[in-house]
C-alpha cells in the first residue's frame, strides 16, 4: 500500500492517491466475484461525487464492454472468465472531500489493483496398490494371472469411460514374524478417468463428471478385492497357487493440471490446491502440476502450453 497526501491550502485542489493491491481466483468459465472499487475503510464514510475508472490487463477502459458487468456504484464482474482474462485489473476512484469550516474542497483519487487468476481444479487419478501370495517369483504363472488381472480390471471399469494404466508388478521376498519366508506379487496401477469416448458421455451428466466416475471406479476396484478376501473364506478348501493378501488394497490421489496451468504454494498461497493458469514468463505444455520457466523466449500471455 502506498499513501500520498500532500498538504492542502484554502481554495486549492490537491489529489491524494493510494494504491492497494488484492489477488483473486476464478474458476474458468464461471463468473468472477464482484470486484469493489472501494477499501473497507472508505465504504463506512460518506462519499462526494464519486467517479470510477476500471483499466483492463491489455490497458484499455472497460466501459462498454460487453464480457464486464460494470455497476453504477463501481463494482466489476468478469463474466466467463477465460484463461487470457488473466492480469491486472485497476480501478481507479475519484471523489471530493470538502471541508465546509474552511471552503476547501480536495479532489481524491484512490486505486485498487486487482491481480485476477484464472483457475481449474486439478485433474487426478487413483493410484492402487495390491498384494497377492504366489508359489515363487520365477512362477510362469505370475505373468498369466498378471494379463488376467489387468483384463478383468478393465472389464470392470469398462462402462465407465475409463481405464487401467500403467499397470505393473514385481515379486518379493517377504519375511513375516513367525512365519516362513512369503513370496508376493506387488501390483500397482492408475485409473485413468479420461478413456476415449468420456467427453461424449460426462456431457450429458447433470454431475462432476470426473469425480463421480474416479468415485465409482474406486468403489468398484475396492469391492472386487474384497470379494477375493470373501472368496479366500468361503469357497476354497485349500489356497489358490496365487492368491489375494488380505488387507493390502492401498490407494493414493495423484493430481495433475492442464495444459497451460500449473500448482504454486509460493505464488499462489491463498489457492494452493488450486491449478492456477501459468504466469507470463512460464508455460505448462501437458499434465504436470507445476509451470516451467521459458528461457528461450519471452511469454506475455497467461496460460502458454509451450515456449
Amino acid at each position: 500500500i502506498t499513501n500520498n497526501k500532500p498538504t492542502s491550502l484554502l481554495g486549492r485542489s490537491f489529489t491524494l492517491f493510494s494504491c492497494i493491491s488484492v489477488s483473486v481466483y476464478v474458476k474458468v468459465f464461471t463468473n468472477s466475484p464482484f470486484l469493489v472499487c472501494m477499501d473497507l475503510g472508505l465504504s463506512q464514510e460518506e462519499i462526494i461525487d464519486p467517479t470510477y475508472l476500471w483499466i483492463g490487463p491489455d490497458g484499455k477502459n472497460l466501459q462498454g464492454q460487453t464480457y464486464v458487468n460494470l455497476t453504477a456504484t463501481g463494482k466489476l464482474m468478469v463474466k466467463r472468465f477465460k484463461e487470457s482474462m488473466s492480469g491486472a485489473y485497476t480501478c481507479t476512484l475519484s471523489h471530493k472531500i470538502i471541508e465546509t469550516d474552511a471552503q476547501d474542497e480536495t479532489e481524491v483519487s484512490e486505486a485498487y489493483k486487482f491481480m485476477v487468476y484464472a483457475y481449474r481444479e486439478p485433474d487426478y487419478t487413483y493410484k492402487i496398490s495390491v498384494r497377492f501370495t504366489t508359489k515363487e517369483c520365477k512362477l510362469v504363472a505370475n505373468n498369466k494371472f498378471f494379463e488376467e488381472l489387468k483384463r478383468i480390471l478393465d472389464n470392470i471399469l469398462s462402462d465407465l469411460a475409463c481405464h487401467v494404466i500403467e499397470p505393473s508388478y514385481k515379486c518379493h521376498s517377504v519375511k513375516i514374524p513367525k512365519q516362513s519366508l512369503l513370496h508376493e506379487l506387488f501390483i500397482t496401477f492408475q485409473v485413468n478417468p479420461f478413456a476415449p469416448g468420456w467427453e461424449e458421455v460426462c456431457n450429458h451428466l447433470p454431475y462432476d463428471c470426473e469425480d463421480e466416475t474416479n468415485k465409482r471406479a474406486r468403489d468398484r476396484i475396492e469391492e472386487f478385492f474384497n470379494k477375493q478376501t470373501y472368496a479366500l473364506k468361503h469357497d476354497f478348501q485349500a489356497l489358490p497357487t496365487i492368491h489375494y493378501v488380505d488387507h493390502s488394497f492401498e490407494v493414493t490421489r495423484i493430481d495433475s493440471c492442464r495444459p497451460g496451468f500449473g500448482k504454486n504454494d509460493i505464488t499462489h498461497n491463498d489457492c494452493a490446491s488450486c491449478c492456477v493458469v501459468c504466469d507470463p514468463g512460464t508455460y505448462s505444455p501437458n499434465n504436470e502440476v507445476t509451470c516451467r520457466t521459458c528461457v528461450r523466449t519471452q511469454i506475455k500471455q497467461y496460460g502458454a502450453k509451450s515456449c
